[in-house]
């Protein structure tokens, strides 16, 4: 008899209920965009009543379409995006909005405890991001004191979704681990983290660390009546998405690169030894054991999302009374060009940086026959780019090439813009069968959590297929390695020199 697993995935972007059987076959997926209030410039948040309130609709809708009943589903996993704070009272209620990952409001603060990470490398071996959540809380120490004086449980994206669904409190130790609260040789927490970022009172505040495939509470009633999955089902610790996707998509040691195109810029791979502080590279727990390496910034999808808004106001109207999306007519732009299109280079930067954090979403090369076409195809190029700049931070690291990029997220919905990834970065792509890799993950963890196989690595070899395979086009190769030497040339000439941009802009919206 088949088991059932429901992940819920809660991304910066979408968010998602979907269900897989225990040969990894995706029986069906609710999704509704993550609803990002941007009360400021750089704050990112989002409503958490709200927020459960469409999770409950959305896992009804998934246990409809999958034609499944509550009481069949056998365990549940959450993943979300990592980083971004989500905070319960002393009474474990609800008192704020959750912060995204896509959050810069504690930009200066970040860079200021980055010029000394070599106090705590050692301890972490992480570096600081303006979204980690001890530099979230420590923003929120110095200027939202009311609330920051609330909070009685620091919880990452999902172990906040589980909480919803089970009333337990716990933290997961890969997401922990990738938010500089943990110390990675003796894996918990580290007093001194919190001592360096000026929150020692938060230490006391984490909850009990847990591990992926643990049973980490079950359904509650209330939590039945918000989605109709029967009280009392496992709910097992799950993982923040890059550790989802990774081993959804069978990345479980060095010789694969893990890419996520979405939301955020995410190039990974698992690796016995942890990067040096000189790397420039994270570190933090992989549900298997193994340390992941990771190189990331939000530098990917979210920006031709913006984009298209700002140029195609017009197509996008056009593609949805013709009944189509606005995609499908980019697809076949795509396809009908190459290298050669675009004359002209666009960083990413709409929400941040991979280099000069000042940096802002920028076109160079703009002429008076420059097309929105050309425009368009630029912003498909550059976030390729970003990604081709982190992946060769890897490489320096891994010391030799992948086999293969195993890639995921928004970006594999567009066969043309995964070509173009691996003529970019000159290496194979795969993608593997389902298209919801954050969910099968999860699907993945419940497996192992509920007993149906014994290890993450069995499970990902019996739940996970890979379906397509793009090799690099030598004559595509050889024109994006012009562009992107001009990408980076650029770059390197603007490093340092983007802050009087950025005094000027908030100056003018104060």
């Amino acid at each position: 008899m088949a088991s059932y697993f429901l992940t819920i995935d809660n991304g910066g972007t979408n968010t998602k209920v979907a269900i897989f059987n225990d040969q990894g076959a995706q029986l069906a997926v609710s999704a509704f965009p993550t609803k990002n209030r941007e009360r400021k410039t750089g704050f990112h948040e989002t409503n958490l009543g709200e927020l459960w309130q469409a999770l409950g609709a959305a896992a009804h809708d998934a246990l409809a379409k999958a034609h499944l009943t509550g009481d069949q589903i056998s365990g549940i996993s959450t993943v979300g995006h990592g980083k971004g704070l989500y905070v319960l009272d002393h009474d474990q209620q609800i008192f704020m909005d959750g912060i995204l990952s896509a959050d810069s409001r504690a930009e200066k603060l970040a860079t200021t405890f980055e010029s000394s990470v070599s106090d705590i490398f050692a301890i972490s071996h992480q570096h600081v991001m303006p979204s980690q959540a001890p530099v979230i809380l420590r923003w929120l120490k110095d200027h939202e004191p009311e609330n920051y004086a609330e909070i009685g449980a620091v919880l990452s994206n999902k172990d906040f979704i589980r909480f919803l669904i089970t009333g337990d409190v716990y933290q997961e130790i890969g997401d922990a681990s990738g938010n500089n609260f943990v110390n990675l040789d003796t894996e918990t927490y580290d007093q001194r983290l919190f001592d360096f970022f000026g929150i020692p009172e938060m230490f006391d505040k984490m909850p009990k660390l847990v591990h992926a495939t643990d049973q980490c509470g079950v359904v509650s009633p209330a939590a039945e009546k918000m989605t109709g999955i029967k009280a009392g089902t496992p709910v097992f610790g799950g993982m923040f998405d890059i550790d989802a996707c990774a081993i959804a998509t069978g990345v479980l040691d060095n010789d694969k690169f893990s890419l996520i195109a979405g939301t955020w810029n995410m190039n990974i791979f698992p690796n016995d030894t942890m990067a040096p502080e000189d790397s420039g590279l994270m570190n933090s727990i992989f549900p298997t054991g193994k340390k992941l390496i990771e190189a990331s910034s939000p530098t990917s999808a979210g920006n031709l999302a913006i984009i298209i808004k700002m140029l195609m106001t017009a197509e996008t109207r056009d593609a949805k009374a013709q009944g189509k999306s606005i995609y499908d007519d980019l697809e076949v732009f795509l396809q009908n060009t190459d290298a050669t299109f675009a004359k002209l280079i666009y960083f990413p930067f709409l929400y941040g940086s991979n280099t000069d954090p000042e940096a802002t979403g920028s076109f160079i090369g703009l002429r008076s026959n420059t097309t929105k076409s050309e425009m368009v195809r630029a912003v498909y190029e550059g976030i390729a780019f970003a990604h081709r700049y982190h992946v060769q931070s890897l490489l320096k690291v891994l010391g030799h090439q992948p086999q293969v990029v195993r890639m995921s997220g928004g970006g594999t919905n567009s066969p043309s813009w995964v070509q173009m990834f691996a003529d970019i970065l000159n290496l194979p792509i795969e993608l593997v069968e389902s298209n919801e890799l954050g969910g099968l993950g999860g699907a993945i963890t419940s497996a192992v959590g509920s007993g149906q196989y014994a290890t993450l690595e069995e499970a990902a070899a019996k739940m996970s297929r890979v379906k397509a395979r793009y090799e690099p086009r030598a004559d595509q190769v050889k024109i994006y390695d012009q562009k992107y030497a001009a990408y980076v040339s650029l770059l390197t000439a603007l490093d340092g020199s983007w802050s009087s941009l950025k005094a000027f802009q908030e100056g003018a919206e104060q």
